[in-house]
């Protein structure tokens, strides 16, 4: 493919090399750190207090926030390649209003501590429910009233939470305060414990989903020169559209029915990782994985370690936030002055 990207499998390797260096250490900093140290030694000698906080506790918070955190930045790196807009973000599909509105559907109803199928909770089980068929609707529709064009898409996403906000406002309305809080707790985004056997089918599925959205980079790179290059080319433009458009909001459903809303990891590293190997997806897309999971390690880390200032966890869509918007705004103004 001549588009003038710079690829190689050399180079493909040194950045997978990299981004997982940089989600490595991110992850040893997050499981070593946060409201109480704990030592490597000790978890290593089998100690009772140290092993005991890191294998029930921070090891299952850290691998969950490195599984949403890759998910989120994959799927926001396809949207913004396929879109051609680098304001596209992973929610705009309508997921995010999905998942809130059966979650909060769950929470409303007193059934945020009960547990279903295979670990996974009511109120996780509620949110995927609700993000695949608000996935299933808005692609729908979009096929139906653009033939496939990712901006029809978009729209009917963007209209689709603007629905379900009035009614989880509704909902918040209606509900007792004690609900309301745990409610209002899950939309700012938390990392809250899961069971082993949820998380292995949650990374399992990530990894899938991951993978073959790297299998399609090459023709996510020909769609972001435009429609007609694209046809020229012997790509299926709506059909490849509506596939790309489906793993990106499964990656998203996924996440974010175990960790709540997220926002800023979709959005700002795709930006980052563009800056640091540019824009051939085959090689931002890898890029993405590695630094949204370290960024939201980080997060996490950050929102642990204010614990002993505030005696409680901020959640982490807030630090994600905290954080991400600066440095979202620096690039905003690095952007107009080149």
């Amino acid at each position: 493919m001549s588009q003038g990207y710079r690829y190689s499998y050399r180079r493909l390797l040194g950045v997978i090399v990299m981004s997982s260096l940089c989600a490595a250490a991110a992850f040893l900093a997050s499981v070593l750190w946060g409201e109480e140290a704990l030592s490597l030694s000790g978890v290593w000698r089998g100690e009772f207090t140290d092993s005991q906080i890191f294998y029930s506790v921070r090891l299952p918070r850290v691998v969950l926030a490195a599984v949403v955190g890759a998910s989120l930045a994959a799927a926001g790196s396809v949207l913004q390649s396929l879109t051609r807009n680098a304001l596209a973000d992973p929610y705009v599909l309508g997921v995010s209003g999905g998942a809130a509105l059966g979650a909060t559907v769950a929470l409303a109803l007193g059934w945020g501590g009960i547990s279903a199928v295979l670990g996974f909770s009511a109120v996780s089980l509620l949110a995927w429910a609700g993000a695949v068929a608000a996935t299933v609707l808005v692609l729908a529709v979009g096929r139906l009233a653009g033939g496939g064009r990712s901006d029809t898409t978009l729209l009917a996403g963007v209209i689709f939470n603007a629905f379900a906000l009035a009614a989880i406002i509704f909902i918040k309305a209606l509900v007792s305060p004690d609900r309301l809080g745990e409610v209002l707790f899950w939309l700012a985004g938390q990392l809250g414990p899961q069971p082993a056997s949820t998380l292995l089918m949650t990374g399992v599925l990530e990894a899938g989903v991951l993978t073959a959205m790297w299998f399609l980079s090459h023709r996510l790179n020909v769609l972001s020169l435009g429609e007609d290059e694209a046809t020229a080319m012997g790509i299926d433009v709506p059909k490849m559209r509506w596939l790309l458009l489906g793993l990106a909001s499964l990656a998203v459903a996924a996440g974010v029915a175990l960790a709540g809303l997220v926002g800023f990891v979709g959005l700002l590293v795709p930006h980052l990782a563009r800056l640091w190997v540019g824009p051939d997806a085959r090689l931002s897309l890898p890029a993405s994985v590695g630094m949204g999971a370290a960024f939201l390690m980080l997060a996490d880390l950050g929102s642990r370690a204010l614990f002993n200032v505030f005696n409680t966890f901020p959640p982490v869509g807030v630090m994600t936030a905290l954080l991400g918007a600066p440095v979202f705004l620096w690039l905003l103004v690095r952007a107009t002055r080149l």
